[in-house]
């Protein structure tokens, strides 16, 4: 359990919530876990099957405060929302946000700086563990340029302009990503970024994870109240959730990349993984999915501090809080959206 930005996040697989006393109360099987006012809450995101109370159910939706399910791998199940504080009024800016270019520049800009930002850092790593392993100078060449790109970033005041940077920032970071692959070269080569198929292992586990956070993504803003579909850096397509791909753009490199180079790295994923099919396409096998979700798992329950909150939080919650960050954002809480700029 953690309390974040007024949100409780329940994250324990066999946890009931239940009302006592103008409280919500948290039970593990025989135990009880512990307490929080609803006065004090906005909103509770539980991962779990069990569940809640109806008591329990009511009194949210009569307080307003919001009551979401997810599965514990973080799949969205469904949210309730009490009559007086549904979320049309945040949606409704978001909609409003959406349509106006000086307005979405705004928030895309921030969530560019957040990628490039923690590219940069995914290099830095690598430099400050494996200097010896690596073209050091080539690495330190993409980093400075990645550091002198930040602040031509954050002045954009257009979405085509700002699309430009982004591509070219991404270019010259996968133009130096083998370097970052240590072990197992022979099989896990890396030229450049393909999908549509991947041609490739190495862009196999990429879109594969991707896919992941995108859901994860997806789920976050789903449990905020946020439309996933109605984005501000990608424009709107039926079908494509535009913003859970913008609020990925700032995790995918400590949180996608790092993990797939770990993978590789450490030996956890391996050739016999992998399958070529007739149209040339790489694609993990029926093993190689369960070792990427096993491992996917795990991580999402390592610790780490947040950079802008302060306070330690699963990986798992990361979506999630930058998800309630865009929401405070959207609503005039915060001046700015905050991305997240690990290291």
């Amino acid at each position: 359990m953690r309390k974040l930005l007024n949100t409780l996040f329940v994250t324990s697989e066999d946890a009931y919530l239940s009302l006592e006393n103008e409280n919500v109360v948290i039970h593990c099987g025989a135990e009880r876990k512990g307490q929080y006012p609803l006065l004090i809450l906005e909103s509770i995101v539980c991962f779990s099957y069990k569940g809640a109370s109806p008591a329990l159910m009511g009194a949210c939706a009569e307080r307003g405060v919001s009551l979401c399910f997810l599965t514990p791998n973080g799949h969205y199940l469904a949210r309730t929302c009490g009559w007086e504080r549904g979320n049309v009024l945040l949606r409704r800016t978001q909609y409003r946000m959406a349509d106006n270019a000086a307005d979405s520049c705004r928030i895309a800009r921030c969530c560019i700086f957040g990628k490039v930002y923690n590219s940069r850092w995914v290099i830095e790593r690598t430099l400050r563990d494996h200097a010896l392993r690596v073209d050091a100078p080539r690495l330190k060449a993409v980093s400075q340029r990645l550091a002198n790109s930040l602040e031509d970033i954050l002045q954009q005041t257009e979405p085509d302009r700002l699309r430009g940077l982004e591509g070219l920032t991404s270019a010259a970071y996968f133009g130096v990503f083998d370097e970052l692959i240590l072990n197992q070269k022979e099989a896990f080569h890396f030229e450049d970024r393909n999908r549509r198929p991947p041609v490739d292992r190495v862009n196999a586990l990429l879109s594969f994870v991707y896919t992941l956070l995108s859901h994860d993504c997806a789920s976050a803003l789903e449990a905020v109240g946020l439309d996933a579909y109605v984005g501000f850096l990608h424009r709107d397509r039926p079908g494509r959730q535009s913003l859970a791909l913008d609020l990925m753009e700032e995790l995918r490199p400590a949180v996608a990349d790092r993990f797939v180079l770990t993978l590789i790295n450490t030996h956890a994923i391996r050739r016999e993984h992998f399958k070529r099919h007739e149209n040339n396409a790489v694609l993990l096998n029926d093993e190689g999915r369960k070792q990427v979700l096993t491992l996917w798992q795990a991580r999402k329950r390592e610790e780490i501090t947040h950079p802008f909150l302060k306070e330690k939080l699963y990986w798992g919650l990361v979506p999630y809080v930058q998800a309630l960050l865009l929401s405070r954002c959207l609503c005039g809480d915060l001046d700015q959206y905050p991305p997240f700029l690990w290291k």
